[in-house]
């Protein structure tokens, strides 16, 4: 009976009609999640660093909150309200609450529909391409990972090992079943993602004397090989270096942006990334 349920299940899960709205609102709760993750770990590591450093200077900790994903509740950043559950179903709630606090009415953040509209697109995508199966799977949660360091390296400047080294290790996990790639192809793309990044940051130091980039990217782009395996890394490391010096360009042009400043190279990484995710085999014909 077991047997009969789940292979009918299956067959469901394999009609689109049925695989993408699920993959919707899969979608629009996991963003709903991502979002809290974005503003809750950098704030989660800081405190823990300064713990670390209190201990290692023999000083009095810091007196700090306790803070986790889960605790305490979400609540208005203004007003201090525990935010309700039927206040926090993603994006119809904004909708209703016509973007403000239903206490004190002070606006929401436009990002937190952004963030859950962006997750639920992607996940479509990812449904529509992959159909149902491993290979769905493995995409959502790279995916979805890649939101959130984008997010954190747009607002930080900061690529917590907390999210890239799982997304490297799950990556070779799975590519010992060759989800992606073969284990091999995987293998050598870690290694070539991460060193290639690391000579560009020692040829740019030893030039220049500064940092070009973070150490954060060097892991990020491990990552990626060990999804994608080391074809994939040339088309990665292209969008991203041709996003980021145009999106940096007009951003110097607006004046929203300091020239010699350093911008997060994380989030055109992972643009890259989901992009070969998608087309990779696309542009490597177009290009070779």
């Amino acid at each position: 009976m077991l047997g009969e349920t789940l292979a009918s299940l299956r067959l469901v899960m394999q009609e689109p009609s049925a695989l993408l709205p699920l993959s919707l609102v899969v979608g629009l709760c996991f963003g709903s999640f991502l979002n809290v993750v974005i503003a809750r770990l950098p704030r989660m590591l800081d405190a823990q660093w300064r713990c670390d450093c209190a201990e290692l200077l023999q000083v009095p900790a810091p007196e700090i909150t306790p803070l986790s994903l889960s605790h305490p509740p979400s609540a208005c950043p203004k007003c201090g309200t525990s935010i309700k559950v039927w206040h926090n179903i993603p994006l119809l709630s904004y909708l209703l609450l016509r973007g403000r606090c239903a206490q004190c009415k002070t606006p929401i953040s436009l990002r937190y529909p952004l963030v859950e509209l962006l997750t639920a697109g992607l996940s479509v995508i990812a449904a529509w391409h992959f159909g149902f199966g491993w290979p769905l799977a493995g995409a959502l949660a790279l995916l979805y990972l890649l939101i959130a360091l984008t997010f954190i390296d747009a607002d930080t400047q900061f690529l917590p090992d907390n999210l890239t080294l799982p997304l490297l290790w799950l990556g070779l996990l799975l590519n010992l079943f060759s989800v992606f790639v073969p284990l091999q192809e995987a293998v050598i793309g870690a290694m070539a993602g991460y060193l290639s990044l690391w000579s560009v940051y020692w040829l740019f130091k030893l030039t220049t004397g500064k940092e070009g980039m973070g150490y954060g990217d060097f892991k990020l782009l491990a990552a990626l090989g060990a999804w994608l395996g080391w074809k994939m890394l040339l088309p990665i490391i292209l969008i991203s270096s041709i996003a980021g010096a145009v999106i940096g360009i007009l951003l110097i042009v607006t004046g929203r942006q300091q020239r010699g400043v350093q911008i997060p190279f994380g989030p055109y990484l992972a643009l890259g990334g989901v992009l070969a995710l998608f087309y990779g085999a696309h542009i490597n014909q177009w290009l070779f």
